[in-house]
């Protein structure tokens, strides 16, 4: 492909919630190719579909670009010189477009009510034809669309799409040819005299000067559309490369219904094991019964995410990352992320996958985008962040560190540098965030909030005639007289412990994980409790001890 004149490709996303990683994809690769071949990156908000837009979420597509680093050069709250960069802002631009084409008569009014047109497609369908909308022999005037409107009825705009084929060239997927009478004359105005997705991204690309358009593949079927209209209001057609789409690793689309479907599986097994109830589960989502069986039974009906989200923490499964911000909740690192997506349906040459940002921008051509769809392979996402995670600075992981605990709600948030710089050492090999939490996190809550594991008691405390209680109870004054207090110090308390009365490391460091953690489960023991403190380790050891002969730790 060779580049002339100025580039200028842009991410045009609605504002219905945080961004899917298929379109984080569709950003980065238009970042890429303007950062590769010197051009602008734009973000456009494309919010005409009002009943659609969701409050915040401009914001939160915005915190999702900017976490992942993909900075656009014009956009909504960095302005440009080809603005306002948001559709609702642009209403002028598409007022003064229709009125060309009915000047033209490139677009009709057209006033079927939805009942009229249910009926045509039902006509078409009895004759077992295709249904296209019926093409006026003569186009109404203004005064017909006045009419209309004054007798209720809905008053949209039509393009008049030309009966003719159409071949359309695409960077990657080379020339596609569509038929003619494939197209029916599309709606381009909506009765409520905004502009359809269509119509407004035609003259949003030509009054921005959108040299080149990068986006799914599933958007290929509007591409004809797109330029019939380009054509008729004369603007210059761009050049379009569509990116093949992201799926799951089972070939299925990946997509945000994904989250519901696994949740829903959870809850009907529940239900057929006769766990819960439907009462029990609209309880636990705080929904309403007649809301909680629409969910159940039909697959695209969604409850929203928070309920969700309760019923999968109460049922224990793992809502699978769709959305980025899903992936920042996780404790992936945006640039293992980014180098991730970066390579679903991309190869740079010489087979690399670690690659730098500079790298990846001195790598990307469109030469080097597959035809079909890449696979979302979440292993290789975890092995990739793991890799990241051990190579970065201690500095740039406290930060991500910081920023994973402060928007995941984690009472990790609360450590100071130095103790997180620690819990992070001590639990090095991580694959995300949420395994340093998992790892540690206990050691950091409220004392009252460590149960102990029913297993690990019996076996490891009360066996043997509670072995493991007396390892406690006489542990804990050597370790009151520890001074200082450090993993080394620890560790030889342990140690010598271990030569005097001849017990394994095992016999001692197990005890003490149990009450401290209430599980067997831990960093190395002289690391542990050092990062719980020296006056929590005697507390939480004295709390456990409680446990002998049936006490309560609350006692």
């Amino acid at each position: 492909m060779s580049i002339s004149g100025a580039i200028r490709a842009r991410f045009a996303p609605s504002p219905t919630g945080y961004l899917h990683v298929g379109g984080a994809r569709t950003a980065l690769f238009n970042w890429l190719f303007c950062k590769r071949f010197g051009g602008t990156f734009v973000l456009r908000i494309e919010d005409t579909d009002i009943l659609r837009n969701i409050e915040g979420a401009e914001q939160k597509l915005i915190d999702d670009l900017r976490w992942l680093g993909i900075l656009y050069d014009e956009g909504p709250d960095v302005g440009g010189p080809l603005g306002p960069y948001r559709q609702s802002e642009r209403r002028d631009l598409y007022d003064a477009a229709v009125r060309k084409l009915l000047a033209e008569g490139k677009a009709y009014y057209a006033f079927d009510t939805a009942e009229e047109l249910d009926a045509m497609r039902k006509s078409a369908e009895a004759q077992k034809r295709s249904f296209r909308y019926p093409r006026p022999a003569h186009f109404p005037t203004e005064a017909d669309a006045a009419r209309a409107r004054a007798e209720g009825r809905p008053v949209v705009v039509r393009f008049a799409v030309p009966n003719e084929s159409i071949t359309v060239h695409d960077e990657i997927l080379g020339d596609v040819t569509f038929g003619a009478g494939e197209l029916e004359d599309l709606v381009i105005v909506k009765s409520n005299g905004w502009p359809t997705y269509h119509f407004a991204v035609v003259v949003d690309d030509a009054h921005m000067k959108i040299s080149h358009v990068l986006r799914a593949q599933e958007h290929l079927m509007n591409t004809p559309k797109h330029v019939f209209m380009q054509r008729a209001l004369g603007y210059p057609v761009p050049k379009f490369a569509h990116l093949p789409l992201v799926f799951n690793i089972d070939g299925t689309k990946m997509s945000k219904r994904d989250k519901h479907k696994v949740v829903r599986a959870a809850v009907k097994e529940r239900l057929r094991s006769k766990a819960w109830t439907k009462d029990d589960a609209a309880r636990i989502a705080e929904s309403a019964a007649e809301a909680m069986d629409t969910w159940l039974d039909k697959a695209d009906t969604e409850l929203d995410m928070g309920q969700v989200t309760r019923l999968a923490a109460a049922a224990g499964v793992v809502i699978p990352e769709i959305d980025v911000h899903d992936f920042r909740l996780s404790g992936y690192l945006p640039e293992a992320l980014v180098n991730f997506v970066a390579l679903i349906g991309w190869s740079p040459k010489n087979d690399r996958e670690v690659l730098t940002r500079e790298e990846m921008i001195e790598a990307f051509s469109l030469e080097g985008i597959n035809k079909t769809a890449g696979r979302f392979d979440r292993e290789k996402l975890l092995a990739m962040n793991t890799t990241y995670a051990a190579a970065a600075s201690p500095a740039r992981l406290r930060e991500a560190f910081r920023d994973w605990a402060s928007v995941s709600g984690s009472a990790l948030s609360k450590l100071d540098d130095a103790t997180a710089a620690r819990a992070l050492e001590v639990c090095k090999g991580f694959r995300t965030f949420r395994d340093v939490e998992s790892k540690v996190g206990v050691l950091f809550g409220p004392d009252e909030a460590v149960a102990y594991d029913a297993d690990a008691v019996q076996k490891v405390l009360a066996k043997g005639g509670g072995a493991g209680f007396a390892v406690l109870e006489r542990l804990a004054p050597i370790l009151e007289k520890l001074e200082p207090w450090t993993a080394e110090g620890v560790d030889g308390v342990i140690k010598g412990y271990c030569e005097e009365s001849g017990a394994k490391m095992g016999d001692v460091a197990q005890p003490l994980r149990v009450a401290v953690a209430g599980r067997p489960v831990s960093p190395a023991i002289g690391e542990t409790l050092v990062l719980l403190g020296k006056a929590g380790t005697l507390k939480r050891i004295g709390r456990c001890l409680r446990l002998r002969d049936g006490g309560s730790v609350a006692s």
